[in-house]
């Protein structure tokens, strides 16, 4: 479905129709995209910058640096997965409703976090309750 420009998903639509499930699958296959053009960036990187420097102090620095660049891309790896799960639920149309209620999970929540998996008080809940076992 090809969306006009500047679409943005309304509350004055039914929820989770196909224009808004257009719109989050181009917003998910996009963001994967940047994600993955960055990997591709670091891995040119990564093979250009050998960590030749001779002074001790430039060479942990640098090293330094990389483990953070890392890092960072072993999360967005993860983060991938959580987007390809995202873009199953919409081919499978669970997408848009919280995995713990079967409620909306709401237009805003998914705007900001697309691949969110829970409405806010769900996720809420589940976090206190996470909290709880983590200090018994």
């Amino acid at each position: 479905m090809v969306l006009p420009a500047g679409y943005r998903p309304s509350e004055d639509e039914p929820f989770m129709s196909s224009r808004q499930l257009a719109y989050f699958r181009a917003k998910l296959l996009g963001w994967r995209e940047q994600i993955q053009d960055e990997a591709r960036e670091t891995l040119i990187e990564l093979k250009a910058d050998s960590l030749h420097e001779a002074d001790l102090a430039d060479r942990a620095s640098s090293e330094t640096d990389w483990t953070v660049h890392l890092r960072t891309r072993d999360r967005q790896r993860k983060l991938i997965g959580k987007i390809n799960a995202a873009l199953r639920r919409i081919d499978e149309g669970e997408y848009g409703y919280c995995e713990v209620t079967g409620d909306p999970i709401g237009l805003g929540r998914l705007e900001a976090r697309p691949i969110a998996t829970m409405t806010v008080e769900a996720q809420e809940a589940h976090e206190r309750r996470e909290k709880v076992s983590r200090d018994l």
